[in-house]
């Protein structure tokens, strides 16, 4: 019942949410606008956290429903579960426009078979009396304080979800806060429905699950026996289960996007694939999942402790967020809208110090690090881009910008071939000042390209660089140095790379990448008396 009024209570405070805030970010927009940025951004790291947690739950409870049914399947629960998840990324990547009508049908079908089974119980119940609790110890266990909070703590999971539409109303059918806040309620009053319609059956009917079989399945044993009742049951929990864990493909890319835009994570996170997704946040979140079903060994009980954690974490700023909106905003009767999100918060902060408390051994304590963890990392990659923009910005600089001089050009090569002649003619294109380099590994060859160098006419002088342990790379690089200091005119050389590219990409390997590698020696050596280094690729693509 306290879990029950807990629900309600979240439901009347998220719908409120709902209306002012309809452009979607759920406690992260509410927290960020209203409380600061790293409120803000611990209830975006709970969010995420709690949708990863979402699909692994959802996935291996799933497995584990089913596996109730056919008991066989037990021993295969990490690879049914990793299986289900293929498919469900696989269908969110190719952005299914009947995904939204499909997800539907296994709704309707769990809620149409478990609400019968309940009507079932009910009707066993009145027609032959209550269950007896054979089979159990009969030394009495003491009901301590811990035992009912870690109890209510267990049972809080229940309430996961609500935040999502929360975050995800744009998806609605305009008016949008209006139709997210009448599925809002609706999902609240199924949920306090079943929940506490399964926990009444079970405690009225005694319901002992047996082995390594699920409660929900050991209660629809109870009432519907071993027939087809009873496999329809446990299949559309697996499939509602499924969805269940889809909503997090809707809900983690787009919190990504929001945090992504507001450069709090890697700009790849807000751009639409070719199939209008969020795919790079639907990939993260699956390879999330799988990491946590194989190191959790599909084991839901494993996973449900860390669950509840950053869920009543962002609850609880979000209210409080909309506590100092209503403050700022005024407006009519805001008083009793800032009592309603004020109860919210004060509720939901009592939840989550229980549920830390309570479930701290059992793994908790690991998201209590994460998110700040997070909240951290999201700094620092605002802080680079935000170092990024004061070095790229255009303020500061004069009107008009000093003309600069002709490059200086240096061509490393290898030989004397057709690309060699690519890179010269692009050189004496933008450059009166050439010098192609050449690095001596084995004794001889000097004097054979020397000769072919003069041969073929080149106009550009040829230095040879001898390298007697036969590296090429440092020699080059040397070189390069060593031009720019002898010059001293307020520039670094440009380097032109003539580079060949097989016709097939295994032939690729057939070769020592020496123009690629010599590339990135080049991009990533520290940038020098703050002059800029232009390096030129000039690939020539072979037939064969």
């Amino acid at each position: 019942m306290a879990i029950g009024s807990l629900l309600v209570i979240v439901a009347l405070s998220y719908s409120q949410t709902l209306y002012e805030y309809p452009s979607g970010g759920g406690s992260y927009t509410v927290a960020k606008e209203n409380l600061g940025a790293n409120p803000g951004l611990i209830a975006a790291g709970a969010l995420l956290i709690d949708y990863v947690l979402t699909s692994a739950v959802s996935l291996t409870a799933g497995v584990a429903a089913i596996a109730s049914a056919f008991p066989a399947l037990w021993a295969y629960r990490v690879p049914l579960a990793l299986v289900i998840l293929v498919v469900i990324t696989v269908a969110n990547l190719r952005g299914l426009r009947e995904s939204g009508t499909i997800m539907t049908v296994p709704v309707y079908l769990f809620v149409g078979a478990f609400g019968a089974m309940l009507l079932a119980g009910i009707v066993a119940v009145v027609r032959d009396g209550p269950g007896t609790w054979a089979g159990l110890p009969t030394v009495g266990v003491p009901v301590t304080a811990f035992l009912l909070l870690h109890t209510f703590a267990a049972g809080c999971t229940a309430l996961t979800g609500i935040e999502a539409i929360s975050n995800g109303v744009t998806v609605f059918r305009p008016p949008v806060s209006r139709n997210a806040s009448r599925t809002l309620w609706v999902m609240a009053g199924l949920m306090v429905l079943l929940f506490l319609g399964s926990i009444g059956l079970t405690q009225v009917l005694a319901v002992v699950p047996q082995g390594v079989e699920t409660i929900l399945s050991a209660l629809s044993h109870r009432v519907l026996g071993d027939g087809p009742a009873y496999l329809l049951v446990q299949a559309s929990t697996l499939l509602v289960l499924a969805v269940a864990a889809n909503t997090s493909f809707a809900g983690f890319p787009r919190v990504a996007s929001v945090l992504a835009r507001d450069r709090y994570l890697p700009h790849q996170f807000a751009h639409l694939g070719d199939r209008l997704v969020y795919s790079n946040g639907m990939v993260v979140l699956a390879v999330l999942t799988a990491v946590l079903i194989v190191v959790f060994s599909g084991d839901s009980h494993a996973l449900i402790p860390l669950f509840a954690v950053g869920v009543f974490l962002a609850f609880t700023l979000s209210q409080a967020g909309m506590v100092v909106h209503w403050f700022k905003a005024r407006g009519r009767t805001w008083w009793i809208k800032a009592l309603v999100n004020g109860l919210g918060a004060a509720v939901t902060a009592v939840t989550f110090l229980i549920v830390a408390f309570s479930k701290f051994r059992e793994g908790a304590w690991i998201v209590l690090i994460l998110i700040p963890g997070l909240a951290l990392a999201f700094r620092a990659v605002h802080l680079h881009y935000r170092e990024v923009g004061r070095e790229l910005t255009l303020r500061g600089l004069p009107p008009s910008l000093r003309a600069l001089p002709k490059p200086r050009v240096i061509i490393p090569i290898s030989g004397v071939h057709r690309g060699v002649i690519e890179a010269l003619r692009y050189a004496e294109s933008i450059s009166g000042d050439i010098k192609a380099v050449y690095v001596e590994t084995d004794g001889g060859t000097a004097g054979r390209m020397l000769q072919d160098w003069e041969r073929w006419g080149f106009q550009a002088p040829l230095e040879i660089v001898p390298s007697p342990y036969r590296s090429i790379i440092g020699p080059i690089l040397d070189f390069i140095d060593a031009e720019d200091a002898r010059h001293n005119d307020g520039q670094l050389a440009t380097i032109v790379l003539p580079e060949f590219v097989p016709a097939r990409w295994w032939q690729v390997l057939l070769h020592n990448q020496t123009a690629f590698l010599l590339k990135l020696a080049l991009l990533y050596r520290k940038r020098r008396l703050g002059h800029v280094r232009a390096i030129v690729d000039i690939p020539y693509y072979l037939r064969e």
